[in-house]
């Protein structure tokens, strides 16, 4: 029996896969624990309709964080922190407090799309990652300065 799934399933496929599985794993698991409806013209239409509206979402979300990208491409963020000896920064700047500083400049970037390859305890300039979506990532600079 041909089944469009509604959910991903172990070892059967991922959502929207079109898959064939026996009768009575479709009847008595699929589709009584709505994993899974039947195959049919009517039910496929639904899926490439559906499918169709979430890439033109997804293109119009990754044409807006373009723009973001574009615009904070050559942002430097400038942080004052306290130093000790050596110029040791006390703590670290994290990614919390980056978020916040974007915020500041009307920027709601969550403080999980923020990535750096390393601690952020020394001053200078350092370089962070910004992963907007699977496509869109882009490097800015963070300036720590007493």
């Amino acid at each position: 029996m041909k089944v469009i799934l509604l959910e991903d399933v172990k070892k059967v496929g991922k959502k929207d896969a079109i898959v064939e599985v026996s009768d009575g794993y479709a009847n008595n698991y699929l589709l009584k624990n709505k994993l899974a409806v039947s195959y049919t013209k009517k039910s496929k239409e639904v899926l490439d309709k559906e499918l169709e509206e979430r890439k033109i979402k997804e293109d119009t979300q990754v044409k807006e964080y373009n723009k973001i990208k574009d615009s904070l491409k050559n942002t430097t963020l400038k942080f004052k922190v306290k130093t000790g000896n050596d110029d040791k920064v006390f703590g670290k700047i994290s990614t919390k407090q980056i978020a916040d500083k974007l915020k500041e400049l009307n920027y709601n970037i969550d403080k999980k799309c923020i990535s750096f390859d390393h601690d952020l305890d020394t001053l200078g300039i350092h370089e962070i990652t910004i992963t907007l979506h699977k496509q869109v990532n882009f490097k800015i600079k963070v300036h720590l300065e007493k």
